[in-house]
């Protein structure tokens, strides 16, 4: 095993300092201290604002991605993970990725939502970079999997949907407002690139299911949004359908080659 360096040390605690402020930030977003997000910047980025805003149910995600963030915090502290090649590649930009997180929700509090734009873009390329240094160097084990690769999947491929969602409620709150059929048009557009985002991640990525899951979580809840509730547009609803099952059918596809190949690694 390679010797714990001072490096190493600073890492854990920035992690863990990290994760800290991520839940405080969690805490406003939720309404236990701050408004909720959806009542935040005027209501622009509540579940029935645009097109592409997906359903409430959608965000329960959240959970799932904040317990493996938690997960991570302490598993990344234990003996055998200090200085293994992975932690000291990805540990930095887990802490980065938490630290937008947080900003994003406290962003939104203020109503800046241009700002939130940013941040998220900023989180989005962040985690895109950290999933592709996992990729680069493969996990060692299921639990590592679970723990890493599966979480910031996940994170990426959520992030990813919620980027369109947010450029889409800052242009609406600014007053672009255009015809019902223009909408549906620019819907399909955005939804376009979030399948081509989808299908790039897939080939990058090496077909993680992880991020296409959590991908086509979040366009199926925008299908529910828009064929169950305001602003209602079945273009919009059968486009984003369509677009989930190209992001799980592109990685299924790549997973598939993959596992023709000897000595595929194995991957969430």
């Amino acid at each position: 095993m390679p010797q714990v360096q001072r490096a190493d040390r600073v890492r854990q605690v920035t992690v863990t300092v990290a994760q800290v402020f991520c839940v405080l930030g969690t805490l406003v977003g939720t309404g236990v201290i701050g408004e909720r997000v959806q009542e935040s910047s005027g209501g622009a980025l509540a579940d029935n604002a645009t097109r592409l805003a997906p359903a409430g149910p959608a965000f329960s995600i959240w959970s799932v991605i904040y317990a493996g963030l938690a997960v991570y915090t302490i598993w990344q502290w234990l003996p055998g993970q200090t200085t293994r090649t992975r932690q000291r590649q990805v540990g930095w930009l887990a802490a980065a990725s938490m630290v937008l997180n947080a900003t994003w929700l406290l962003v939104t509090q203020q109503d800046w939502i241009w700002a939130s734009v940013g941040v998220i873009v900023v989180l989005a390329l962040t985690l895109g970079v950290l999933v592709r240094r996992l990729t680069v160097t493969p996990a060692e084990s299921l639990l590592e999997r679970a723990v890493l690769d599966g979480t910031f999947g996940l994170y990426l491929g959520w992030v990813a949907v919620a980027t369109c969602a947010n450029v889409t409620a800052a242009l609406v709150d600014s007053g672009v407002d255009p015809a019902p059929f223009v909408a549906d048009l620019a819907a399909v557009g955005v939804l376009a690139v979030v399948a081509g985002l989808g299908v790039l991640f897939a080939h990058r990525l090496g077909g993680r299911y992880a991020v296409a899951a959590a991908m086509a979580w979040g366009l199926g809840w925008i299908t529910v949004g828009r064929l169950t509730d305001e602003p209602a547009s079945v273009v919009t609803g059968v486009a984003a359908a369509v677009t989930a099952f190209v992001v799980v059918a592109a990685a299924a596809w790549v997973r598939a080659r993959a596992g023709s190949s000897p000595g595929a690694p194995a991957r969430a």
